[in-house]
């Protein structure tokens, strides 16, 4: 049977390979990985991959994904990288091992639904260090450590922050010492042991593995949660590959539905396109413009690299227009690499199957979102 087009097409060989690179480079500062599966929506031969590789546990932005991980039988730890709402604390708490946590109705919903299941459910609070996306800043930290450190149902087990996602901000030196300040501060004053400080997500990785950036050692961080550099092999902060890391484990797929000799210039009253903005075009006479069954829907074309030759002109909802060297066929398929905002969308779109190869298959259907899958 032929392979399904538009497809992702998953190396999980490479990705475990990823995976035990980084573990081994992380261990001698004592720092544990947390693989991060959100950007694959949770997909079981993902995180097995993963987990081959040796990460401590897995993490998750949505409760949903690690129900799908659950249902598929893996039944390592768990941890539930965005917090929950307190209407999710009853599946968090059944599902998750630990949650990121920093309001207080959330630490008190995770109480009451733990307690209601017989449970003890590890929290670990979330601090604001500059990035503007999640955590209390450290003048109220605390309060809330404290507040969560009575509550019963729940176990206050560590720190953790986030850096680099919304406002580009880089984890460096000094935010890891200011974290590592607060939690001996949390720890002196509640009398609390603290094992897991979790200083961040990939873009931490150049600060860890920079012996004149990172001081102490060992690391005061204990915990990173990695996704991107494991899946992607690439350093989030600079968009540059990671030495020794794969940047192929993912390739996107897609086939030619037309492609004719065209003017380059359109013609015509021109306005806004379908997507509110008037793109700039040069007149570059005729070129052979072909198109992919691919579109806006399906891929971020800012996270989409064609092969070399091959230009990426733009796109609609659902028609991927090309500039190609010369004319295809229909029905002939063409590559491309994938960045993390290319893969996050075409992960998402339920027009684009998935295959895996490279190793053994665990079940990879349970809870998954309605799509075309292999």
């Amino acid at each position: 049977m032929s392979s399904p087009s538009p497809r992702i097409e998953i190396d999980l060989g490479k990705i475990a390979d990823n995976a035990r690179c980084l573990v081994e480079r992380l261990a001698p500062l004592r720092i544990d990985v947390t693989g991060v599966t959100k950007a694959v929506l949770g997909l079981p031969s993902v995180a097995a991959a993963m987990l081959l590789g040796g990460v401590t546990r897995l993490g998750d932005s949505r409760v949903a994904n690690l129900a799908r991980l659950r249902s598929a039988g893996i039944q390592t730890p768990m941890m539930l990288i965005r917090s929950p709402t307190p209407d999710e604390a009853d599946r968090a708490v059944t599902i998750a091992s630990i949650s990121l946590v920093s309001e207080p109705s959330v630490v008190a919903a995770l109480s009451t639904a733990s307690r209601q299941c017989g449970l003890v459910h590890d929290v670990v609070v979330m601090v604001e260090l500059g990035d503007l996306r999640e955590g209390v800043l450290a003048a109220d930290l605390l309060p809330l450590a404290r507040f969560a450190a009575t509550l019963p149902g729940v176990r206050l087990v560590g720190l953790g922050t986030n850096l680099a996602c919304r406002n580009g901000v880089e984890p460096g030196p000094n935010q890891m010492a200011e974290l590592a300040v607060l939690a001996q501060l949390v720890r002196v004053e509640l009398g609390l042991a603290l094992p897991l400080i979790s200083g961040g997500n990939s873009a931490n990785l150049t600060w860890a593995l920079d012996a004149d950036r990172r001081e102490p050692t060992p690391s005061p961080v204990t915990d990173l949660r990695i996704g991107e550099a494991i899946l992607l092999g690439t350093d989030p902060v600079r968009g540059a590959p990671i030495d020794g890391l794969h940047t192929d484990a993912f390739t996107l797929v897609g086939s030619v539905i037309e492609s004719l000799e065209k003017p380059s210039m359109p013609w015509g009253t021109r306005g806004f396109d379908s997507f509110g903005s008037v793109p700039t075009v040069g007149d570059r006479g005729q070129i052979v413009q072909t198109i992919v069954s691919l579109g806006r829907q399906d891929v971020e074309l800012a996270g989409l690299t064609p092969s070399p030759g091959i230009t990426v002109l733009g796109a609609s909802s659902d028609h991927l227009v090309l500039e190609t060297p010369a004319r295809l066929a229909p029905g002939s398929e063409l590559r491309f690499g994938l960045g993390y905002a290319g893969l996050l969308r075409a992960m998402t779109s339920p027009y684009v199957a998935v295959e895996t190869t490279g190793l053994a298959q665990p079940r990879t259907d349970a809870g998954a979102p309605t799509r075309r899958r292999t």
